[in-house]
């Protein structure tokens, strides 16, 4: 008891200069020049950017993908384009969900061993992260482990290009790389603007396969992206324009791709509707449907969207006090009607929560066990505190709360499984 009470103390104490700190480095971030991609949309795009690439004269490239990926031949259109403009590259398939420390290594000295001087990333989330920071690491001779924070490299990489997989992440447009210590059981991120990929093909025809599960998990993530990103303390007029965009294009097209997966038309939406919603979470950043998500992630190898998608509704009903406002915009945005923002705001959560039910999302974290939910509730303060302008600060108290809401339980569901490997595709994280 007494422990927990010196914890709380120090944590409030500590607490109070986090108000300040976080306005001074939201204004850094309004200012911050951050590199955008340029994208190459529509079916097809992929062998276009293979094209592109030949063009830029480089000695070696390294393919950073996964094995299913290579399996399912999806990479072939851009690696045909490389072959026939006599591109040198080596492939890289031996990426992990969440892209773990240890193989980042092994692509590191891949990357050194073959002289290789640029990057193509063709997969999920973890993929490109991974992508970026074997660049960084390379280009620093540092272990990957050394630079997780921000601007943690006196380099930046060399180019680095990317074709996502799934509609989710926006990994192709952000300063970010979330990457996992498997010992430690924990997920860092790296932050550097340079490390955004110079070029990245959103290309309907790769994502056209993926199964039902990811495509739901991978578009709650995005919309997940774009409401936290709304109603955080960072956000922009450039932002809330492309987040409104986002979550009104996940709302409407979601549904669509998850149906019928061979409908190109939504594939290419929520492919613009993820890019959309990185651009606005690279700046505005996220919140505290992230950081549990983390903690679950770095635990129990919960997918990252699929946290995400689970947390969701129960954070932005924690949030409704401070975030309603905000989030009544939001909902008009997507064709609600109210005059009162919080009846209005708390119907839109209610909506959300329905649209998740509606493609398969469990209510439920299997792997959750209840004595871990001390530890994980506070990791998960520490990152949002330090991290995460959110509009509602969690106590440990509250995170537990939280976490309880999607522990398995009578009357709640089986809850969610983590996919098979098979299932996995594009190392999603």
């Amino acid at each position: 008891m007494a422990r927990e009470l010196i914890g709380d103390m120090a944590r409030s104490i500590a607490a109070a200069s986090l108000p300040v700190l976080k306005r001074a480095a939201g204004v850094v971030t309004r200012r911050l020049p951050i590199p955008q991609p340029l994208l190459l949309v529509g079916a097809g795009s992929a062998a276009r950017l293979g094209e592109a690439i030949a063009g830029f004269a480089h000695r070696r490239l390294l393919l950073v993908t996964d094995a299913s990926i290579v399996r399912l031949g999806l990479a072939e259109p851009l690696v045909d384009a490389l072959r026939a403009a006599r591109v040198g590259h080596v492939v890289f398939d031996a990426v992990l969900p969440d892209a773990p420390i240890p193989v980042i290594e092994d692509g590191v000295a891949l990357f050194r061993a073959e002289n290789c001087d640029g990057i193509v990333a063709f997969g999920g989330g973890s993929v490109i992260d991974t992508a970026k920071v074997i660049g960084l690491a390379a280009a620093n001779r540092k272990p990957a482990r050394e630079l997780a924070g921000y601007f943690r490299g006196l380099r930046g990489p060399g180019p680095i290009y990317a074709v996502p997989t799934t509609a989710g992440t926006g990994s192709e447009v952000t300063v970010a790389a979330v990457i996992s210590d498997p010992d430690g059981a924990k997920k860092y991120t790296v932050a550097d603007t340079r490390i955004v990929p110079e070029m990245a093909a959103l290309d309907p025809l790769v994502t056209a396969a993926l199964p039902p599960d990811i495509t739901a998990a991978t578009g709650m993530d995005a919309l997940t992206h774009a409401v936290e990103a709304y109603i955080g303390g960072w956000a922009t007029s450039y932002t809330d324009r492309v987040a409104r965009a986002a979550v009104a294009t996940i709302w409407q097209q979601l549904p669509r791709a998850w149906r019928d997966g061979s409908d190109l038309e939504a594939r290419e939406k929520m492919a613009l509707a993820s890019t959309w919603a990185g651009l606005a979470f690279t700046r505005a950043n996220v919140g505290n449907v992230h950081a549990l998500a983390h903690q679950l992630g770095g635990r129990y190898h919960v997918p990252h969207g699929l946290a995400n998608a689970i947390l969701l509704p129960g954070v932005l009903r924690f949030s409704l006090p401070q975030a309603a406002p905000r989030l009544a915009q939001l909902a008009r945005h997507v064709g609600l009607e109210g005059a009162d923002d919080r009846a209005l705001a708390a119907r839109f959560v209610d909506a959300l929560a329905e649209l998740a039910e509606g493609i398969g999302i469990a209510r439920t974290v299997a792997a959750l066990r209840e004595k871990d939910i001390a530890s994980l509730a506070l990791a998960a303060c520490d990152e949002a505190d330090r991290n995460y302008p959110v509009p509602r600060q969690m106590t440990p108290a509250d995170a537990a709360a939280l976490l309880r809401e999607v522990l398995p339980g009578p009357g709640r569901g089986a809850g969610a499984r983590i996919p098979g490997a098979g299932a996995k595709r594009g190392a999603e994280r």
